[in-house]
């Protein structure tokens, strides 16, 4: 394969199984991407997330601008050096961050202008400059500059996000020019179907134009601006028209969303890739993933339960320790509580994609699906 080659290896249903070329390795989909904010999995390793078969780590835009500095990552060899990795990664563009300071962000066709939660400084990124920026980070894959709209928003609000996420959709491409790293687009358009197929055209469009001056394409399509607020039953009335309007023959990544029954659902949908630090912020407050539901470890009913954490589940963390235990870690406080919840949680999202996968290799995924929603680990909200 050819770097940045995307094969289609099945299908079942609407729900797909991909191979994608990337300069450190293939990654396959479906599958669950563990957040790397400060270029870090909090509380795991890079040697952890090798055992557990992450296949993509993210890593954030905005707060390695803020700190340490793209440069002071590019000078130490980019981010895969920097933190120790050598698997597939991917930057998102920082918007997110920038949009969620909605109080002190000021926006214009030029770009948008924002305060550093870290010093208070002013700070303004253009959609070229946001690519310098994620060129000297430089993960395999870099997300455009975009505007995620809260929800709930007026639709002329969110109307003019997708105004401006577009515009600067044909300046990312443009300005992008690293070879051995690929630009996702972004969709956005809120709750609002044909806005949102609004988003699509305008992204298919400006793809033409940069492909009719020999430049490149888009790597992939990301689907921003759900979960933002909104019920997840709202997101699912629009989700899968919006995931099969992207084209086929790239993946679609529905950004920020990590509850298991989602991630399932949304596969059944169309969608090939996720993130969301949901695992790991969970564990951090003692809460596990797990074949019965999700379990609260701080519950007084752990106390003398010298069970694994979920009997179902392989994990090291499953394997060599008990409810009582995890539960003593997490009402002490210790930080290794939340070192083997996030462990346990990461397993659990990534095997339960490999799982998916599978299913669709098999043409079984519909099957899949409903076993699924019928067990009790369905109960994950």
């Amino acid at each position: 394969m050819a770097l940045f080659d995307c094969t289609c290896e099945a299908a079942s249903g609407h729900a797909r199984a991909l191979s994608y070329e990337t300069a450190h390795g293939t990654f396959r989909t479906p599958m669950f991407m563990p957040v790397g904010t400060s270029a870090t999995v909090k509380g795991v390793t890079t040697d952890q997330l090798r055992e557990l078969e992450a296949q993509v780590v993210l890593a954030n835009t905005y707060h390695l601008a803020m700190r340490p500095g793209a440069d002071l990552v590019e000078e130490a060899g980019g981010i895969h050096r920097f933190m120790n990795y050598d698997g597939p990664m991917l930057t998102d563009s920082g918007g997110f961050q920038v949009f969620s300071l909605a109080d002190t962000v000021k926006l214009s066709d030029d770009g948008v202008t924002f305060k550093s939660i870290y010093d208070g400084s002013n700070i303004h990124w253009t959609p070229e400059e946001n690519m310098v920026i994620q060129q000297k980070i430089g993960a395999d894959i870099a997300m455009q500059l975009d505007q995620c709209a809260p929800y709930p928003a007026e639709r002329a609000f969110v109307a003019k996000a997708v105004n401006y996420s577009s515009a600067w959709a044909r300046r990312c491409l443009a300005a992008h020019t690293r070879p051995d790293q690929t630009l996702f687009g972004i969709v956005q358009g809120g709750m609002h179907l044909d806005l949102r197929l609004e988003s699509i055209r305008r992204l298919r469009e400006i793809e033409d134009e940069s492909l009719a001056a020999g430049h490149q394409r888009f790597g992939g399509f990301g689907i921003g601006g759900y979960s933002v607020g909104e019920d997840h039953e709202v997101m699912f009335e629009t989700l899968g028209a919006v995931a099969r309007a992207c084209p086929e023959d790239r993946p679609r990544y529905l950004m920020g969303v990590g509850n298991p029954t989602t991630l399932v659902r949304a596969v059944r949908e169309g969608v090939d890739m996720f993130d969301c630090v949901l695992p790991t912020r969970t564990a951090r407050m003692g809460t596990a993933f797990s074949s019965t539901g999700r379990m609260n470890m701080r519950n007084a009913k752990f106390a003398r339960d010298f069970t694994p954490l979920d009997p179902a589940c392989t994990c090291p963390t499953c394997q060599n320790y008990t409810r009582a235990y995890l539960r003593h870690l997490v009402k002490q406080n210790e930080m290794l509580g939340a070192m083997l919840l996030s462990v346990h949680n990461l397993h659990f999202l990534l095997d339960l994609m490999r799982r998916a996968r599978e299913a669709v290799l098999a043409d079984a995924y519909e099957d899949f699906y409903r076993a699924w929603m019928a067990s009790p680990a369905a109960a994950d909200y």
